[in-house]
């Protein structure tokens, strides 16, 4: 494309995340901003909040989004792309309603958004989805013209995700004592979520059991093994399991969580495991606290020797992804015909969510998709 580095129809680029507490004080509020409209009473909240606390009362988020925005305005100065990088949160500052009235202040109208969550899912994708349309109603009540919000598509097959990911797994499989290494059982970890929520994620012709949340990750996980299979010559056993829930018991929500999975990988004779946290697009609380603290004591306690193979986070490859993503979209709003990159079964995912796509538990507006209020 001559017009490679031409990003227009768009005028900026908004990283959307969920936020986290960056101290002691700040837990509780934060933990009342995710739950708010659940009724939990403060005292639940402070026993929840116990993860935090015991890292200090600091969730990495918050700095790991400020790494991959240091990546990413990086990438797009020595590439040539004039696009202004912003960063707004879903439950903590900088908070997403201020960032878009930030946005609409420095003159910004066509606005392309990267959320921190690669997978379709309610929680994934519909929920940032109605939290733009939230905030963007906000602005509108105050006076503001709010600018138009795009969405950048589901990125967990492009190659600058799933790349990084290898690499990981091959840097902790070497990390292995040599006796159990070419043994070693893969476990790719991501999000728990009740079943009704997987069935229903992704587009409706994808509904069904685990929905478009299960097909994504099994395809990224296929796809991670075959590549160190390919480069080891030693064919590692995986699965998917899953990690974090945090529902009421009675709900199901998807299995097998990974503490389980360690006992049963143990109990079949399995030499060691390496915990590959494909969900995650950075090192968050899940992370340090479900694998590297509870995950790996149990398999302490078991005597099963563990890895955990890193995130992509603000690895240079991703950045440069989001500048593919950026252009690719960016050449499709201005006419042109592109075709998308993509690894696996599955294909690129749809630029604009459908009707009917990851269903909200309850009516609510929702942008960036075929039923917004604010195309």
């Amino acid at each position: 494309m001559s017009d490679a580095l031409d990003p227009t129809p768009y005028d900026a680029l908004l990283l959307l995340s969920f936020g986290g507490p960056e101290g002691p004080d700040d837990v509780v509020p934060f933990l009342e901003n995710v739950t708010r409209g659940r009724g939990i009473p403060k005292e639940r909240l402070k026993e929840v909040g116990q993860h935090y606390f015991l890292f200090g009362g600091v969730s990495p988020i918050n700095e790991q989004n400020r790494a991959l925005l240091d990546a990413l305005r990086k990438d797009f100065a020595e590439n040539g792309l004039d696009l202004p990088v912003y960063w707004g949160n879903r439950n903590w500052a900088p908070y997403l309603t201020d960032t878009l009235r930030e946005l609409a202040r420095d003159g910004r109208r066509r606005v392309l958004t990267l959320a921190t969550s690669a997978y379709a899912s309610y929680s994934g994708c519909r929920q940032y989805r109605e939290n733009l349309a939230d905030s963007l109603a906000a602005l509108e009540a105050e006076g503001i013209e709010p600018p138009r919000v795009d969405k950048l598509r589901h990125y967990f097959n492009h190659p600058g995700f799933v790349r990084p990911m290898i690499d990981g797994v091959l840097k902790s499989l070497a990390e292995l004592p040599e006796d159990v290494r070419d043994g070693a059982h893969l476990a790719f970890t991501t999000h728990s979520i009740p079943d009704s929520a997987a069935d229903t994620s992704g587009p409706v012709e994808q509904h069904g059991d685990g929905g478009a949340y299960v097909k994504e990750h099994l395809d990224v996980a296929r796809l991670i093994a075959d590549a160190v299979r390919e480069e080891t010559g030693t064919e590692h056993p995986w699965q998917l399991v899953y990690q974090s829930r945090s529902g009421a018991p009675h709900i199901p929500w998807l299995e097998p969580d990974i503490c389980d999975h360690l006992e049963e990988r143990h109990a079949a004779g399995a030499p060691a495991v390496v915990m590959v946290p494909i969900g995650f697009v950075s090192d968050h609380m899940e992370v340090l606290y479900d694998l590297d603290t509870e995950a790996k004591a149990k398999a302490a306690d078991l005597g099963l020797p563990v890895r955990r193979s890193a995130t992509v986070g603000a690895d240079p490859r991703f950045a440069a992804a989001v500048r593919e993503l950026v252009l690719e979209r960016a050449a499709r709003e201005s006419g042109a015909e592109v075709t998308p990159c993509a690894l696996g079964a599955l294909g690129a995912s749809h630029d604009v969510c459908p009707v009917g796509c990851c269903p909200a538990r309850s009516p609510r507006p929702a942008a960036a998709g075929a039923d917004s209020p604010y195309a």
